[in-house]
């Protein structure tokens, strides 16, 4: 019988990107309203605040994601070639270099020659990107799948502050937002910190805490300003 482990580490690219964008889409939207909303503004302005937040919000994040894994993408690739060249060059000297890592995780030095040599035979550059660079091929960047991930949870993270800052009056908004927010928050935390493999409690905690800190500070802000107004 073949035993069959699930592991999570090849989530952590769409995870991370997909986890940021949900989380900013809440707390940013959320302590946005809060804070137009703490100024004193309409109901009116209040959603046009939230709504532009959440479409300059969602190609933000897509943006910011693309850049930032296109730049991992192109020191993954600038590396892969430097590997390339130098196994076309000092083929040798790279075999004895993987063996050297061998030898670093615990095998003998026969052994770890003969690993190295039926590796290289079989995918030497292949073997040079796991075992010397470090590179997975699921941890590998994937700036679209990223962009992507970032933008439509953004969209759908933003979009349940604002769905309840139009659903309930003025005179409760600001606590309405802030209570459902939170809930969405520790949701989300918990769904993420299960999805990792980590304790559900600590996740939901730790977005919670940060969430209601962003929106503390936007709703004093925007007093401040709604008062000197």
């Amino acid at each position: 019988m073949k035993l069959h482990e699930m592991h999570r580490s090849h989530r952590v690219g769409w995870l991370r990107a997909a986890v940021l964008g949900a989380n900013d889409g809440i707390v940013s939207t959320a302590s946005l309203i809060v804070g137009v909303a703490a100024a004193g503004a309409t109901q009116e302005g209040i959603l046009l605040a939230g709504v532009a937040g959440l479409v300059a919000g969602a190609m933000s994040m897509a943006a910011g994601e693309y850049v930032s894994v296109s730049s991992q993408l192109d020191t993954e690739k600038a590396d892969i070639a430097i590997e390339k060249r130098s196994l076309e060059n000092n083929f040798e000297l790279e075999k004895q270099e993987l063996a050297e890592i061998y030898q670093g995780r615990g095998l003998g030095p026969t052994l770890a020659g003969r690993v190295a040599e039926k590796l290289m035979a079989h995918d030497a550059l292949g073997a040079h990107i796991r075992d010397d660079i470090g590179i997975s091929e699921s941890a590998s960047a994937r700036p679209v799948l990223a962009a992507l991930s970032s933008a439509v949870t953004f969209i759908i993270g933003a979009a349940l502050p604002l769905l309840v800052a139009w659903l309930v009056p003025t005179v409760v908004l600001i606590a309405a937002v802030c209570g459902a927010s939170l809930v969405f928050l520790a949701v989300l935390g918990a769904l993420a910190a299960r999805a990792g493999g980590a304790a559900m409690s600590v996740g939901a905690m730790r977005v919670t805490f940060w969430g209601a800190l962003a929106m503390v500070l936007t709703a004093v802000v925007g007093h401040i300003f709604g008062v000197a107004t």
